[in-house]
């Protein structure tokens, strides 16, 4: 079992330090190209922070194991929620977390959404091409909405040069995300073999907690520094992408399949702590206390997946 467990460590890191370096240098072409700063962080930073999940899900279904989509959709988006945020909220200088941003409200509404429409097309344990359309078709509209909002408060803005460094950046992050989730895909299919469990409870677990991992760290610097609030958004975003777009995708590529272990269990509870998070932060902001909350339900989850319970 530690030749795969470190197989996949080591997948990882090349896998979100390739995208990592693909997100900033994509961020910097499109300012350079005249893109609003809202823009860039809706479009080419909102996909870059899923980008791992997207790439893992279509390797996942080309491979034949398209059961790890869901598997980690499910998981990043609990973690995203409980586990993210609820760091966030404890370690925020015992202050809450406010999301004073009008776009953040808007999160909050379509993260219900997303959740309640992947509950329907997974529901009947499997998502084909027309319902990936469908969750394609959602997220459109969710976008569209973004853009909207954010180019009637767009300001002016100094352009930058565009850099061949940056062009050159682009292809390198590209090959790393292709070649480090190939790699990835194919550990946890080694890993799952040697516990003897589903490849669906690790990609629930293991992978969802390792693709999210980035996310938590920038939560708890920024929760340290008491600007948690800022993190929240791009939280909030990054569940709406994974539910309609990697799972849309992937099941455009080919039919993703939704086991038992995930529609009996970790496909309610993502349901349930979606709709839970938008009923807790009515008040616009998050407090210690409900971040304590996320975090014992966050171990509940892992423990009842993983079978531990």
């Amino acid at each position: 079992m530690t030749v795969p467990l470190l197989t996949l460590l080591a997948s990882l890191a090349v896998l979100l330090g390739a995208a990592r370096l693909l997100t900033q240098s994509s961020e910097r072409i499109g300012l350079a190209l005249g893109l609003s700063s809202f823009m860039v962080g809706v479009v080419i930073v909102g996909v870059g922070t899923s980008l791992p999940e997207l790439v893992t899900g279509l390797f996942s279904v080309h491979q034949g194991v398209s059961e790890i989509v869901g598997g980690n959709v499910l998981g990043a988006n609990v973690s995203n929620l409980l586990l993210i945020l609820g760091v966030s909220a404890v370690f925020s200088v015992l202050r809450p977390v406010y999301l004073g941003e009008a776009y953040i409200a808007i999160d909050l509404h379509f993260l219900v959404g997303s959740a309640f429409v992947l509950g329907v097309v997974m529901f009947d344990g499997q998502v084909g091409r027309v319902e990936g359309l469908c969750l394609l078709a959602v997220y459109g509209v969710y976008v569209v909405y973004l853009l909207r909002e954010g180019s009637s408060k767009a300001t002016g803005q100094a352009r930058a040069p565009l850099a061949l460094r940056d062009l050159l950046i682009v292809g390198l992050g590209a090959v790393g995300v292709y070649v480090g989730a190939d790699w990835t895909v194919r550990s946890l299919q080694g890993l799952a073999a040697s516990l003897g469990v589903p490849n669906a409870i690790v990609a629930v677990t293991l992978l969802a907690l390792g693709t999210t991992l980035p996310e938590l760290v920038v939560s708890l610097t920024a929760a340290r520094q008491g600007k948690a609030s800022m993190a929240v958004g791009n939280i909030l975003g990054s569940c709406v992408f994974n539910a309609l777009v990697v799972v849309g995708v992937s099941a455009i590529y080919g039919t993703v399949k939704a086991t038992p272990e995930l529609t009996g269990f970790a496909l309610p509870f993502a349901v349930g702590a979606s709709l839970l998070f938008y009923l807790l932060v009515q008040d616009r902001r998050i407090s210690s206390w409900e971040g304590m909350l996320f975090l014992v339900m966050y171990g509940l989850f892992v423990l009842e997946v993983s079978g531990l319970a």
